[in-house]
């Protein structure tokens, strides 16, 4: 089938299941072969290829509600939705996101590329539907991953209580982007194997009607035996309990079994749960033989082999180099230990998990509690390290301040991902953590300038005792400096200067170092002289460097790749104020009060004016100001 010629799924309604069958091929060949040029989520998509096909069949999309939990999975939905045509800009600048985008389609109902929040948005959904007297399925399609989530779960029981017409598609591939942990995941485990519940349950009622002589009493008591029966086969109880009707399991790539429980779910007035299994990768043996996670979402490939395309940077990766030194210090610290909510893989974990089994932790899709577990350890004087995304440490942000913080305890946070990330667009870009995490009592944020700083703050932030320490750093790899053989601690709340100037000075950290110093030497040829500053430390500030600047009345640019908004350059400004320094001049370039789309990191730089010549330009207007004044 041209898949380019789709503009909308009713085609799908006079398919027949051999028709069906075929589109799925001709998805999965798409896919394959898109995705080896941009990249992209291509696990999680060629694993839900007949169910997004048996939904758009079943259901009238968007007046009915289909809602991608993550969103990682919404490629097919965004071929049958009449995007194929654009998926040679999947991920590219200005180009189709990789998640639901309500501007692209009137089919995207939600968006989101976190995990665990499309029960809760479907539960508003419903209610709104009934308040306005309308008549449409709420269809939230969740993993098995994503239920681990706490906020799932908190919708699960306020769905259940209220009774609400729902039919929640419970996605079990047994993976979320690694392999599911704890005992959730243990009981779906329980389910898959014991067959379908709601046919043995009708089936035993029909024999109990057949015995002679007894059949009419047992009949009579046939609900409280078929609730026994629920018990002993254990699969769909839990969800029973919550207030369910429980389906399943279903196979997720037949259709015959798809079709039949979808239009079984439809027919119930309150909520359902339809438990479908389906294949991560199915269709493509390198992704299907995944076990770690590797295929969840990559860069370019060569579909014949299954191989990456590697990049040509030969520097460690951050994530490696962060969790390698983490594992280093663990050798010779046995109170050291490592958390990860659901991102082993991502925090490059495996190692430490390898070397150390008993001290590393994946409490599965969990943010909130991997904080305070981490908190609780740190009462026992053992020394956690967390393992975090930026834009996941957001959904634990009440346990970083309540739990961590306030009861000044000594968790060391790795911040992965900081900055902007790119191609994953603005539900991934960790641009406001310094905004959400500078104004917290008791702690220490970090961020170091290379790979070789950045090794010895980690060691840093392992032998500090007096209270809560993060590490910022960035997605990628790093320069390719040479490393030290010993770590060494560095003093907290020191500054260093990598450049001398005597006309203005650049505080800056992290990614935008290079900038700055490309940007002072670019002044230097125009007579300008500049002084770069690595403000590794955010807080708290060099105050006796910082002091030093102002008493020489020297202009002060402040760059940083994070918000303007509450970020480190109105940090300056705050301290600046409070120590009398009121005619100052600084000047700030960051990112601006909006969302940062997905794209090149580059492209993205160019757009919200976050360049060297960005740079050059303010710095050149703050050296004419102190000429004038003088």
């Amino acid at each position: 089938m041209d898949l380019l010629s789709i503009k909308d799924p009713s085609f799908l309604k006079n398919l027949s299941i051999k028709e069906l069958e075929s589109l799925s091929k001709d998805i999965r060949t798409f896919l394959i072969e898109k995705l080896s040029t941009t990249g992209g989520h291509i696990g999680p998509n060629l694993g839900v290829v007949e169910l997004t096909i048996a939904l758009h069949k079943c259901f009238d999309s968007p007046k009915d509600k289909l809602i991608w939990d993550v969103g990682h999975q919404s490629y097919v939905h965004k071929i049958l939705t009449g995007r194929a045509c654009q998926f040679d800009t999947l991920r590219k600048y200005k180009g189709l996101c990789g998640f639901p985008k309500m501007i692209e389609s009137e089919h995207d109902v939600w968006e989101t590329g976190h995990s665990s929040t499309s029960l809760s948005a479907g539960m508003g959904m419903a209610v709104a539907r009934n308040l306005k007297g309308e008549k449409s399925h709420i269809v939230p399609i969740i993993g098995d991953g994503a239920l681990t989530g706490g906020m799932a779960l908190e919708a699960l029981n306020h769905i259940g209580h209220e009774k609400e017409k729902m039919i929640v598609i419970l996605n079990d591939n047994e993976m979320s982007i690694a392999p599911n942990v704890g005992a959730i995941h243990n009981v779906l485990g329980r389910m898959r194997t014991a067959g379908k519940y709601n046919k043995a349950k009708d089936e035993l009622e029909l024999l109990l009607k057949k015995i002679p002589a007894v059949g009419n009493q047992l009949a009579g008591t046939a609900e409280r035996i078929k609730d026994t029966f629920k018990y002993m086969l254990v699969p769909g109880m839990f969800f029973e309990e919550l207030g369910f009707t429980y389906l399943g399991p279903v196979d997720g790539h037949n259709y015959e079994d798809l079709l039949e429980n979808l239009a079984y779910a439809k027919k119930y007035d309150g909520p359902v749960l339809l438990h479908v299994l389906t294949k991560k990768g199915k269709g493509y043996r390198p992704a299907e033989n995944d076990k770690i996670g590797t295929w969840h979402g990559t860069g370019p490939y060569k579909t014949e082999t299954g191989d990456f395309v590697k990049s040509a940077n030969t520097a460690p990766a951050w994530s490696s180099l962060v969790s390698e030194t983490v594992r280093r210090v663990a050798r010779e610290d046995n109170r050291v230990v490592a958390i990860t909510p659901a991102m082993p893989v991502g925090s490059k974990l495996e190692g430490f998990a390898k070397e150390f089994p008993d001290r590393m932790f994946d409490v599965g899709i969990a943010e909130q509690h991997a904080a305070t577990f981490a908190a609780g350890l740190a009462t026992q004087k053992m020394k956690p390290f967390l393992a975090i995304y930026s834009t996941f440490l957001q959904r634990a942000y009440d346990q970083v301040v309540h739990d961590i913080c306030r009861q000044n305890l000594n968790v060391f946070i790795g911040i992965d991902r900081a900055g902007l990330v790119g191609a994953d667009g603005e539900t991934h870009q960790g641009v406001f953590d310094i905004a959400f995490l500078r104004n917290l009592p008791n702690l220490v944020l970090m961020m170091p300038k290379d790979e070789n700083e950045g090794q010895h703050l980690v060691h840093t932030a392992l032998k500090y005792d007096d209270g809560p320490i993060a590490l910022r750093f960035p997605r990628g790899n790093g320069l390719g400096v040479p490393l030290d053989k010993e770590l060494k601690e560095i003093p907290i709340g020191t500054w260093e200067e990598l450049k001398d100037g005597e006309d203005a000075a650049i505080l800056t950290f992290g990614t935008t170092i290079p900038m700055a110093l490309e940007a002072a030497e670019q002044l230097e040829k125009k007579g300008t002289s500049v002084k770069v500053i690595n403000c590794r430390f955010l807080k708290p500030l060099d105050l006796p460097m910082l002091t030093n600047l102002l008493e020489r009345k020297m202009p002060i640019l402040t760059v940083e790749e994070a918000m303007l908004q509450g970020g480190f350059g109105s940090f300056i400004i705050e301290t600046t104020n409070e120590l009398g320094f009121h005619e100052a001049r600084i000047d700030r370039i960051g990112i601006p009060d909006k969302f940062i789309e997905h794209g090149n990191v580059d492209e993205l730089l160019e757009e919200i004016n976050l360049t060297t010549k960005a740079v050059v330009e303010k710095v050149t207007k703050l050296a004419r100001q102190k000429e004038k004044r003088a």
